[in-house]
């Protein structure tokens, strides 16, 4: 703490796909920060960064919000979405500290920052925060949908495109299906082109995993494949899982 005392701490969970963790003290009664509503956030909003930079102690920082619903991508490869961009300097030490507005409530988590820039930091919004809190709450880990393919972009061919006259000239190749997994009980194969998920256009990886993220899990999904130039729908129960 910053008067010097120690408080053991509880791993929860972590979730690295958006650097987040919930830890547990060993201590009743500290004051804590109320969480505010990172959707209410605007461009030229005042927001403060509070952390430890550089272990120079605690320091206070303030800047503004300067774009909202930015994409950046976690250490697992995954798209952290909405992310907030401000203006505020951190630095090391600042990560896992708190991004507050003016009225101190908790709008962000702050990550990262662009090196060697001046004042270019990110922040997860504080909605995601909670939503991630939840999952590890209820479920010990954050669930999230999946295929179970190794997959990568491809340009389709001309003739495809014109012949089932496909809106894209983009699509998802699956490179290698995983044994047991939902693609595989659903019959997907090496080689299949993925074009379409729930009648939504997919163009690259991203755009399947924030549609598989985007419908209930318990729902039943329509992927639109193309084999052997033909047009195909299948329906697959995409599980949930960490990754």
């Amino acid at each position: 703490m910053v008067d010097g005392d120690q408080i053991d701490a509880e791993l929860i969970g972590d979730d690295p796909a958006t650097d987040l963790a919930l830890l547990k003290l060993k201590s009743r009664d500290l004051p804590i920060a109320r969480i505010g509503d990172s959707q209410a956030l605007r461009v030229g909003q005042l927001v403060i960064a509070i952390g430890i930079p550089l272990g120079l102690g605690t320091i206070v920082s303030t800047g503004v919000v300067s774009v909202l619903g930015r994409s950046m991508r976690g250490s697992e490869g995954r798209l952290i979405e909405n992310i907030v961009q401000h203006a505020v300097p951190i630095n090391p030490g600042n990560s896992g500290g708190p991004l507050v507005d003016s009225h101190g409530r908790v709008v962000g988590i702050n990550t990262a920052i662009i090196t060697p820039a001046q004042a270019i930091g990110f922040s997860v919004p504080s909605d995601t925060a909670q939503w991630v809190i939840g999952e590890i709450v209820s479920h010990g880990r954050v669930r999230r949908r999946r295929l179970g393919i190794a997959a990568t972009t491809i340009r389709l061919p001309k003739q495809v495109v014109r012949d089932l006259d496909l809106l894209s000239d983009d699509a998802i190749e699956i490179v290698e299906v995983e044994t047991r997994g939902p693609a595989h009980a659903t019959g997907m194969r090496n080689g299949d082109w993925i074009v379409a998920v729930e009648g939504r256009i997919v163009t690259s990886v991203d755009d399947v995993h924030w549609l598989l993220n985007l419908f209930p899990a318990s729902q039943s999904l329509t992927i639109t494949i193309i084999r052997d130039s033909q047009r195909v729908e299948l329906a697959i129960n995409a599980e949930s899982d960490e990754a």
